[in-house]
């Protein structure tokens, strides 16, 4: 049967049907749909994990147990996941496990866009790249194949545009059948404990194995090549082939499906038959190099940019400045008239519980040292209560930091709920163990709401639809020895501020758990009930705006006294969190039924 499938659920598909019985992930963009597309599929456990290194060590450890296993991160992810990726390379496992990685070019919605190619060679893992759905689907199982036969995990790597893009894929629809009975764990204590002894005999069964696969690669069946034209031979991958097929459709090509290890055979024979030969690959120069260790001369960065995404008007436009095609080629691209339209950067969303919290802080002139979340958003203006952010879980131990080194501000850590279970505990430890003054805040809105509103520890469930335990974090930071704690309302104002002033005039740890439901779900959007703005009590002041909520806008009605636009709610908009309503002094923000009770009152 054919569906019309994105990669990430092609990829979903594909472990279904070659016999995954494993997969584990944490949520990230662009890879989180694929375990929200292969958990409610029949005979398979697939679940979120509190990080990418839990995730990978759950498949490592199916794998181990003669269970073909899948682990799923976003590039970011591999490197909380690295010590697990390199372990499992040098041990090896007893079934296939493929670990899908998804690189974000451009960083669509990531801090960095680092080129995981690199772990794979570092790692001496193979590294399958597909592109489009139908190979997203396939590879899978060639992975799951190739794992087996050469005792490895596969990379298969991902980039947004395969992982988000769709196209038409030819599914089998059927499943290995499930064993009849348990296996027996098998014990090998010299090849899967890594004492030195035992690493420093694994080393060169890697090195081995690794030349093995690059004679396999000579015959891999995803590494074609198109011979056409041989004045321009173009090596490429990934998403960049359809590019390079679209902008040269004369050229001689070939396309690359395994990118770890190359096929030298292949490319010394491709590059003999053409002209001149240039790589179109996004990031780093990879193939380029790779290439270029084999003597041959090549092309590739000198041409095309290293940063961002690659598409088909950017390898047109670099290939006419290089000379590779005439000027007569650009073919004009027509943008719609956008008018006045002013820009409208990422910000939190209406009603956002964390947005009163770091309004707070910053009422307050607090450095925070924030974390990965929704709540990163908070450095834009006009909130601007943010001031560092760098990796999952690393508020904490920045503010920690930033604590013993001693400045003059007060400053505390901010991180979400499902960022604190990820990377967020040992810092927290740390504080306590170290006896720092560190405040942290946990923006606990009960969900991973950046990805989706994916489960997490905190929630009570798991991802297969499952109530289990649900973690207390006022339990948990006390079991860590932190005794000032204080959980408020999100929404509450004056409790936050009184939480807070609490903890900076106590020279200990602290933490404060602000709690509220994250305003796009379920049950928080039946309570929505938009403010409105009293025209005779707003004078313009201004102080609504503040909070940065996109539901106040300056209104076209000018206060007669001030001179300055009063406030305006966009009732669509507007979820009444009342997070306005307490910062505004002159008490003109109300909901509706209060708004008819104060005029009749001033009547």
């Amino acid at each position: 049967m054919k569906r019309f499938l994105s990669g990430n659920e092609a990829v979903a598909w594909g472990a279904w049907e070659s016999g995954v019985r494993v997969a584990a992930a944490y949520p990230g963009t662009p890879s989180t749909e694929i375990l929200e597309t292969l958990a409610p599929m029949p005979d398979v456990y697939a679940e979120w994990s509190p990080n990418e290194k839990v995730a990978l060590d759950v498949a490592i450890g199916a794998a181990y147990a003669g269970s073909r296993a899948m682990a799923v991160m976003k590039h970011v992810g591999l490197n909380v996941a690295a010590d697990s990726f390199f372990y499992a390379s040098m041990t090896g496992l007893e079934a296939g496990l493929v670990i899908v990685n998804a690189d974000d070019p451009f960083m669509h919605s990531s801090q960095n866009e680092q080129d995981n190619r690199r772990y794979a060679k570092f790692a001496r893992v193979p590294c399958l790249e597909p592109t489009d759905s139908q190979e997203a689907h396939d590879l899978v199982g060639v992975a799951l194949d190739i794992s087996e036969q050469f005792d490895t995990p596969v990379m298969l790597r991902l980039t947004t545009r395969i992982s988000h893009s769709s196209s038409l894929v030819e599914l089998q629809g059927t499943r290995p059948p499930p064993r009849q009975e348990k296996p027996s764990y098998r014990i090998d204590t010299t090849k899967y404990v890594m004492v030195p002894g035992n690493a420093r005999r694994r080393h060169p069964v890697i090195e081995e194995r690794i030349a093995k696969l690059a004679e396999f690669a000579e015959t891999f069946p995803y590494n074609r090549m198109e011979l056409r034209d041989r004045a321009l031979g173009i090596v490429s991958n990934g998403v960049a082939y359809q590019y390079a097929r679209e902008v040269f459709p004369e050229a001689s090509l070939l396309k690359l499906g395994m990118t770890y290890p190359v096929p030298a055979k292949t490319l010394r024979d491709f590059a003999s038959q053409v002209q001149r030969l240039i790589v179109i690959e996004e990031l780093d120069p990879f193939l380029e190099e790779e290439i270029r260790l084999l003597g041959i001369p090549v092309e590739g960065k000198s041409i095309f940019p290293i940063c961002g995404e690659l598409d088909q008007q950017v390898v047109r436009e670099c290939a006419i400045k290089a000379g590779l095609l005439p000027p007569s080629a650009r073919i004009p691209v027509v943008q719609p008239d956008k008018g006045q339209l002013p820009p409208r950067p990422p910000i939190l969303c209406p009603g956002c519980p964390h947005r009163g919290t770091l309004y707070v802080a910053k009422k307050l002139g607090l450095v925070v040292n924030g974390d990965i979340g929704c709540y990163t958003l908070a450095f834009q203006p006009p909130l601007g209560a943010l001031h560092t952010c760098g990796c999952m879980g690393a508020s904490i131990g920045v503010a920690h930091g930033v604590a013993k080194a001693g400045v003059a501000q007060h400053n505390v850590a901010v991180l979400g709920d499902s960022t604190f279970f990820h990377t967020g505990m040992p810092a927290l430890l740390n504080v306590a163990y170290n006896r720092s003054n560190t405040v942290t805040i946990i923006l606990d809105n009960r969900t991973t709401a950046m990805t989706g509103h994916q489960q997490h520890p905190g929630t009570g469930r798991t991802l297969q639809g499952q109530e289990t335990v649900q973690v207390e974090f006022e339990a948990l930071a006390r079991a860590m020895g932190i005794q000032r704690i204080h959980t408020v309302d999100a929404y509450d104002l004056k409790a936050v501020e009184t939480a807070l002033k609490d903890c900076l005039d106590a020279d200990e740890p602290a933490v404060v758990i602000a709690r509220r439901e994250c305003a796009l779900m379920p049950e928080a959007r039946q309570r929505w009930m938009p403010l409105q703005v009293n025209d005779e009590r707003c004078n313009g002041c201004g102080l609504c705006f503040q909070v940065g909520c996109p539901a106040i806008v300056k209104s076209s009605e000018v206060d007669a006294k001030t001179g300055r636009p009063k406030a305006r709610i966009d009732p669509l908009l507007c979820t009444g969190c009342e997070v306005c309503a307490q910062v505004c002094a002159r008490r003109a923000i109300l909901f509706r039924h209060q708004l008819a009770q104060d005029k009749e009152q001033q009547e």
